[in-house]
């Protein structure tokens, strides 16, 4: 069970609850939210519509929110693929499914590979139409949002200020500000092409030493992603806005005030995408070659990078030593569990982070796969070891492995970010 098929079950059942006179409430919610526990042994899966629904229950209140959440409980509790449910602090509910949901859900992902996620959650939604950016973090995220966004099912538009031409999902688009454009090209891979940019429309880091070979984006393909206000000052936050017959929101990028030359120079391609996605747009990123080029532990980036690679390469010594995947199950060793609740939890995030026009979302997600990964891995070896023989069990973890692989491998594309087989 999907977390989205959960949520679709949790909604029916506070529907029929009402309708059987169970529940009396003056609103129903359109959408139930369920996420991944915060910590382990909290289930699978997690919820607080009780808590929502008892606001509008006898005045609401701790009593009112145990008494909705024990009515859901005992109706979730027999539902098809749901385990168990747990009512946990002032109502909220924890959901434990079958254990045979966890190897059709590693079985889902690796048949959509990194497709895996894309949705029509978005579709019908208002045309997201963002103006040129001038700054280069503004072009970056912009863009990041138009492929987001398209992901999702809607349309995201990246038009020119002079009445030039428009992108869609990540495509061209008419000529960027005078500071920098967005080269929007194809990501190795396949993947999600990402706005590196370039000064006076020129290639992306053409002309900076050392960084033409980083970018290799199509010349035709250069777009501006992420309108900013014209005057922006150091440390100033960047107004970026829809043009005027687009949808009417907000998104603030603060600057990095460094050139798109210098900072690929300084970078590369990858780890300049990162840093500024990485933080949150109204956040300052953190542009130290020491720390975003570091092969170690305490770089995010490669420790997302090194787990997709270290997936591949368990791939390729699976077939030297005849172990191949086979989603069967079952999963029940916590270090699986947790990642299978990562895993799970892909779709939601990256329509949360297209919803929100927040790409540092998904990027947080993806730090969050690789370190369960890591843990499942050495708490669930995929591959036998020394003179022990394959099973059944090699099979299952090395699938479950191969489907992190494609999640994070997808993600880091969606982010522009190319993801090595080796590193």
């Amino acid at each position: 069970m999907t977390p989205a098929q959960l949520s679709r079950t949790v909604l029916q059942t506070v529907r029929r609850a009402v309708e059987a006179d169970e529940l009396r409430v003056a609103v129903l919610p359109e959408r139930v939210k369920v996420q991944t526990p915060p910590r382990a042994g909290c289930g699978d899966y997690a919820t607080n519509v009780a808590l929502q629904l008892a606001r509008g229950v006898d005045g609401g209140g701790p009593a009112a929110a145990l008494r909705v959440a024990e009515v859901l409980r005992r109706r979730l509790v027999g539902e098809p693929g749901i385990a168990r449910v747990e009512i946990a602090g002032p109502g909220f509910l924890n959901i434990t499914v079958k254990a045979g949901g966890h190897a059709q859900l590693v079985r889902n992902v690796l048949e959509r590979g990194e497709v895996y996620g894309r949705s029509d959650a978005l579709a019908g939604d208002p045309a997201v139409r963002l103006a040129p950016g001038r700054d280069v973090r503004a072009a970056v995220v912009g863009a990041a949002v138009v492929r987001l966004v398209a992901f999702c099912g809607g349309e995201a538009l990246v038009v020119s200020g002079d009445g030039g031409g428009e992108a869609s999902g990540g495509g061209a688009a008419g000529g960027g500000g005078p500071q920098a454009r967005a080269a929007v090209g194809e990501a190795p891979e396949g993947g999600a092409a990402a706005g590196a940019v370039a000064p006076e429309g020129g290639a992306a880091g053409g002309e900076a030493p050392g960084a033409r070979a980083a970018v290799g984006e199509a010349p035709q393909a250069r777009a501006a992603a992420g309108g900013v206000a014209p005057e922006a000052g150091p440390g100033e936050v960047l107004a970026v806005r829809p043009v005027e017959d687009g949808p009417r929101e907000l998104l603030s990028v603060r600057p990095v005030n460094v050139s798109a030359p210098e900072l690929l120079a300084l970078l590369g391609t990858d780890a300049a995408r990162w840093a500024l996605l990485r933080p949150a747009a109204h956040d300052l990123p953190d542009l130290e070659p020491h720390r975003l080029l570091a092969q170690r532990e305490s770089n995010p980036l490669f420790r997302v990078r090194y787990a997709h690679a270290r997936v591949r390469a368990l791939v390729r010594n699976g077939r030297q030593l005849g172990v191949h995947s086979s989603p069967d199950g079952p999963y029940r060793h916590p270090a699986e569990i947790a990642l299978i609740s990562l895993l799970a939890d892909h779709p939601r995030l990256i329509e949360s982070a297209a919803r929100h026009r927040a790409p540092d979302r998904l990027a947080r997600h993806l730090e969050a796969v690789a370190d369960a990964f890591f843990r499942f891995h050495d708490a669930c070896p995929p591959l036998p070891c020394g003179e022990e023989k394959p099973m059944a069990a090699h099979r299952s973890r090395l699938a479950l492995a191969e489907a992190a692989g494609v999640v994070l491998a997808g993600g880091l594309h969606l982010l522009g970010i190319s993801a090595p087989e080796h590193l």
